[in-house]
């Protein structure tokens, strides 16, 4: 079978599985004249023609100050597909990446992503596109997996489409479901042109290094990379210990949860109906707003196997805002809620020192808070029909 066959099969499953594509949608594809870009680009366009979806194509390179930078052959090859290429200025890019160098061997590859993410996104909002499409493949996948497990001690990958509310743009990845053995099969007998890297650390970073042992990997265990594949999308055998963590606040019974399963979710949002909305009458639009319920990181109260109580806390710039702490009525008067409160303050204190933690406190509970170190600052105010006044403390 011809590879861009096996190319567009994986384009369409990934878009029926993570509802990539939609109609309307305008979508810029960001083309740096590698393989993977290029193919992505040109798989696309094909895409476009039987898939029954009505969207729109742009494609964009960013220069970003590296020497050689040569857009032609891949702006002619736009032309070949009926699109025109669009070359976005960006050459600061190059030069701030030399300043945040320093004395490392090769430049930063983190700060360069986020550099060209920020630098697209400008471009998509300028034209008034609402997605991004990126050319990371399923081994890119299995390698970022690798590198946040050995270099970030945590479980995590890009996602297949990723929401940027801020930015008011959808990240999607349609080659999400491809291997690059696939990917170079398909540049050869397509006879797509493909630009050398310009970037002075091209084959010599921690990424390389990486794929060179999971390669080492694969040869010696075969069926391995069928199974990280799998991996990377099942959902029904996610056993790590994370869902297991109930931090001990006490030694009776008192511990504090992370809320990560829908389950736990469920009970954290029941328990803030019943002391919020129900129970002091505060408007469910105020009460749940996403966006920060996406960035917040919450925690169940818990006595016993029983849930009593939430509360969680955002880390933003002026320091970690603590919100939504809230005891059933049933458990209150109790000393739950000062323990629970100075355990988890002294848990961020710990891990962020030094530190701002602060929050805005029914003003009837000043004296509480105040008994437990937070002081209170300015003037109070109305939020969601309750007096309130801010209390903070330095770590």
């Amino acid at each position: 079978m011809k590879a861009i066959r096996t190319v567009l099969a994986c384009i369409r499953k990934a878009d029926h599985k993570y509802n990539l594509i939609q109609h309307g949608d305008k979508i810029i594809v960001g083309v740096s004249g590698g393989k993977d870009s290029v193919l992505l680009l040109y798989a696309l366009s094909l895409y476009q023609k039987f898939s029954h979806t009505d969207f729109v194509l742009q494609p964009v390179i960013m220069d970003l100050g590296f020497d050689n930078f040569n857009p032609g052959p891949i702006k002619e090859f736009c032309e070949k597909l009926g699109l025109n290429l669009i070359i976005s200025d960006n050459k600061e890019v190059y030069k701030i990446l030399k300043i945040q160098q320093k004395d490392s061997p090769h430049l930063p590859c983190s700060i360069c992503s986020r550099m060209k993410k920020a630098a697209i996104n400008k471009v998509a909002n300028d034209l008034g596109f609402n997605k991004v499409a990126f050319a990371h493949h399923i081994d890119d996948a299995i390698e970022t997996f690798a590198m946040n497990e050995i270099y970030g001690g945590r479980l995590a990958t890009f996602a297949p489409k990723m929401h940027l509310e801020r930015a008011g743009i959808v990240f999607i990845r349609p080659l999400c479901l491809l291997k690059e053995k696939d990917i170079i099969r398909c540049v050869k007998e397509e006879n797509l042109p493909v630009l050398a890297s310009h970037c002075p650390a091209d084959k010599n970073t921690t990424r390389e290094e990486i794929k060179t042992l999971l390669k080492e990997t694969y040869k010696k265990y075969p069926f391995a990379e069928e199974n990280f594949i799998n991996m990377l999308s099942n959902y029904e055998k996610d056993d790590t210990w994370g869902k297991e963590i109930y931090y001990q606040v006490d030694q009776n019974g008192l511990t504090l949860k992370p809320v990560i399963t829908p389950y736990d979710a469920t009970l954290m949002i029941d328990i803030r109906y019943k002391v919020f909305i129900v129970g002091q009458d505060c408007p469910y639009e105020e009460e749940i707003v996403l966006p920060e319920e996406k960035e917040a990181k919450a925690f169940l109260i818990y006595k016993n196997d029983t849930p009593i109580g939430t509360i969680r806390y955002r880390k933003l710039e002026e320091g970690i805002k603590l919100e939504r702490f809230a005891i059933l009525n049933e458990y209150q008067k109790q000393g739950y809620g000062r323990k629970v409160l100075t355990f988890l303050v002294e848990m961020l204190a710990h891990e962020y020192n030094p530190v701002l933690i602060y929050f805005n406190a029914q003003y009837h509970l000043k004296d509480f808070y105040s008994s437990i170190g937070f002081n209170p600052v300015g003037e109070t105010f109305m939020e969601a029909g309750i007096k309130h006044i801010r209390m903070e403390k330095q770590f």
